[in-house]
C-alpha cells in the first residue's frame, strides 16, 4: 500500500494493461495443462504477483492531499531503484519455499511486456548464504527440452522438472542469464518490494556458479513468477490473495515474517504437520475494483484467473483487500462500502465455481496512516461487518480484532504498528498469522450456514 496518491500510468500503461487483462485470460488455462499432463502432482511452494514496469519512472509529481498524519519511518528505498536494468547479466534471485519436494520446475513470466524476452540460461539450487549456494546442488533448468528459450510478449514460461530435493521452508536460489537488455521501450515484467535482497552479476552469463561475482543487489523480483514442487505429501495449496499487507511492507527483509510465511512455519510446526503449499499473491498498493500506478497491478478482479485460479495445487484462497480502495478515495463517497462489498462478491463466486474455498479476512484498522480519513473508516468498518456476518465466504479471518487496540479499535495496537500506522511489525504479521485457525484448511466440509454463493 502507498501513502500517497498513485502517480498516473505511463503512455502505453492503459494499452500495456488492457493487452495483459485479455492474455492473462486466455494464457491462464496453459498452465492448468501442463499441470495435468505429466502424471505428476505439482503445487505452487512459492510464488509472486507480477506488475509491468516501464522504462523509466514517471516524470510527473504524485498529486493529492497532505497527509493525514505523518509518520517517522525509516527512508525506504531510494527514487528510481525499482528501474534497475540489466545487460548481458545474470540475476541471483531468492526465494523462500513453503512445502519440500523431490522434483521441481520454475515459472518464468513476460506477462507485461510487449516485446520477446530471451533467457540465455537459467539454474535452480539451494541457497546457502547470502549470494552462495550449496555445493552440488544446482541444476540447469531446461525449457521444452532447450537450455535456452525466448518468451513472448503477455506469455509465461514453464521450466522442465529437474531432480531436486527441497527441504520444506527452505531459501532457493533461482539463475537467469539474460543475455539482452532490459533498457527497451518494452516494460519489465516483476515484483517490486520483495523484501528479500537479490543478487546482480557482473558481465557474462554465471548462472549455477557456486559464488555469483555480485556487482549490485536489489530488493525486487524480476522475470520469476512462481516456484513448484512434486510433492505426494502435499494437501492442498493456499493463494493469500491481497494488497500490502500480504505482500509483507514493512516486514524486516531476508527474514520471511510476511504472515503468509509465518502461517506457514505455524502449519509446518505443528504435532501433525499440515503440508500446504502457500502462494503469496499479494502486490503492495493493490485494490479491488481500480488500477494506479504500474507497481500496483492490475485491479484484484482483473488478475484473479492469473494469480489465483489457476495456480497449481490451489485449495484454498483467503481474500484481504479493500483499505486502499477506501483510503485513496479519502473523503470522496465512492467507492463506497457496498461497492467494495460487490467486489469481494464476484471473487467468492469465481472462487466456488472453481470448488476453492475462500475465507474472507477482515481489514486491519489504519487510523493514523496517511491516506486516513472519518469517512474511509466508517467505510472500513461497513465491510468488515459483511465479512464477519453475511456467510458468503467459507469462514472469516478476524485480523482487525488480532491487530488492533482494545481500547481504540481504529487503531493498530502500538506493540503491532511497524511506524506507519497502516503495516503490522513482524510482531503484527505473527498475530495474524496466529489468529487463522488451522482447522480451516483441513479439507472439511464448509461450516453450516455458509453460502456456496456471494448473493
Amino acid at each position: 500500500m502507498k501513502s500517497a496518491s498513485p502517480r498516473a500510468l505511463s503512455t502505453a500503461g492503459p494499452r500495456i494493461v488492457a493487452g495483459v487483462r485479455i492474455g492473462v485470460l486466455l494464457l491462464a488455462l496453459y498452465p492448468v495443462v501442463i499441470a495435468q499432463s505429466s502424471g505428476e502432482r505439482w503445487v505452487g511452494t512459492w510464488s509472486s504477483s507480477e506488475v509491468g514496469r516501464p522504462q523509466a519512472p514517471s516524470s510527473q509529481p504524485a498529486q493529492g492531499p497532505p497527509p493525514f498524519m505523518r509518520n517517522e519511518c525509516p527512508a525506504g528505498p531510494p527514487p528510481g531503484s525499482g528501474f534497475m536494468h540489466f545487460t548481458n547479466q545474470t540475476l541471483r534471485q531468492i526465494v523462500h519455499a513453503s512445502i519440500g519436494g523431490s522434483r521441481v520446475r520454475v515459472v518464468l513470466s513476460n506477462a507485461y511486456g510487449t516485446a520477446p524476452l530471451t533467457v540465455g540460461a537459467a539454474h535452480v539450487a539451494l541457497r546457502e548464504a547470502n549470494a552462495a549456494i550449496q555445493p552440488g546442488s544446482a541444476r540447469p533448468l531446461m525449457f521444452s527440452g532447450k537450455p535456452t528459450f525466448t518468451i513472448p510478449p503477455g506469455a509465461i514460461a514453464y521450466s522442465d522438472a529437474v531432480n531436486l530435493t527441497i527441504p520444506q521452508m527452505t531459501d532457493v536460489a533461482i539463475d537467469l542469464y539474460l543475455p539482452g537488455t532490459t533498457n527497451t521501450t518494452a516494460p519489465v515484467t516483476m515484483h517490486t518490494g520483495a523484501f528479500q535482497t537479490n543478487y546482480v552479476s557482473e558481465t557474462g552469463n554465471h548462472a549455477g556458479a557456486a559464488k555469483l561475482p555480485v556487482v549490485a543487489t536489489t530488493q525486487n523480483w524480476f522475470v520469476i513468477y512462481r516456484l513448484e514442487v512434486s510433492s505426494s505429501d502435499a494437501t492442498g495449496g493456499l493463494v493469500t490473495y491481497g494488497d500490502s499487507i500480504t505482500d509483507g511492507t514493512r516486514s524486516t527483509p531476508d527474514t520471511n515474517n510476511r504472515w503468509p510465511d509465518q502461517l506457514v512455519r505455524r502449519m509446518l510446526t505443528q504435532p501433525n504437520p499440515l503440508r500446504i503449499g502457500v502462494m503469496n499473491a499479494g502486490i503492495a498498493g493493490n485494490r479491488v475494483l481500480s488500477d494506479g500506478a504500474f507497481q500496483v497491478g492490475i485491479n484484484a478482479l482483473a488478475r484473479f484467473e492469473h494469480n489465483v485460479l489457476t495456480q497449481p495445487g490451489v485449495t484454498h484462497v483467503v481474500f484481504m483487500e479493500g483499505i486502499n480502495d477506501i483510503g485513496m478515495a479519502r473523503e470522496n463517497p465512492t467507492p463506497t462500502a457496498e461497492d467494495i462489498v460487490a467486489g469481494h462478491k464476484q471473487i467468492i463466486n469465481r472462487a466456488h465455481l472453481r470448488g476453492l474455498k475462500i475465507y474472507g479476512a477482515t481489514l486491519t484498522p489504519f487510523y493514523g496512516a496517511a491516506y486516513y480519513s472519518d469517512v474511509g473508516e466508517q467505510k472500513r468498518r461497513a465491510v468488515n461487518e459483511w465479512i464477519r456476518t453475511s456467510h458468503a465466504y467459507d469462514g472469516v479471518i478476524d485480523f482487525d480484532k488480532a491487530t488492533r487496540d482494545p481500547n481504540d479499535p481504529k487503531r493498530l495496537l502500538a506493540a503491532f504498528d511497524s511506524c506507519d500506522h497502516l503495516h503490522p511489525s513482524d510482531a503484527g504479521y505473527k498475530a495474524m498469522a496466529d489468529a487463522v485457525d488451522l482447522t480451516l484448511f483441513k479439507n472439511e466440509q464448509p461450516p453450516k450456514g455458509t453460502s456456496r454463493s456471494a448473493k
